[in-house]
């Protein structure tokens, strides 16, 4: 059984030939997913990974063209309810890896995600 913990590391790139000419960063673990922003005004923001319900990734034919795509994490967290780790390169790992951990975060905490369809009136019976 292999007992290293993966984790990521990521800048979010510009465009134009994918180079990592901006200021955010992303560090993607086992427990926790955080999204670093700024140069003078760092903003930080954290989200566990047992919020994550779902998530998504989206490549537009530039960010093909430059090998990168953006993932979209639909998250239970209040502050952010869709985190988006934008033009990254290696997206299909990180997003299988998020998927991954998310599934491994909640079963370690014994949570599970429910989904709400409506509730049934008295006049439905």
């Amino acid at each position: 059984m292999d007992n290293t913990k993966r984790e990521y590391q990521e800048k979010k790139r510009v465009l134009f030939f994918g180079l990592p000419w901006t200021f955010t960063k992303y560090f993607i673990g086992e427990e926790l997913l955080t999204v670093k922003k700024g140069l003078l005004k760092t903003v930080e923001d954290d989200c566990y990974m047992y919020k994550v319900q779902d998530v998504k990734m989206t490549t537009t034919l530039p960010e093909r063209i430059f090998g990168l795509s953006t993932v979209i994490c639909y998250t239970g967290d209040t502050t952010d309810p869709q985190i988006s780790l934008t033009h990254i390169k290696n997206a299909k790992e990180i997003k299988g890896f998020i998927l991954e951990a998310s599934e491994a975060a909640r079963q370690r905490r014994r949570t599970m995600n429910t989904l709400d369809i409506g509730t049934m009136d008295g006049d439905d019976f």
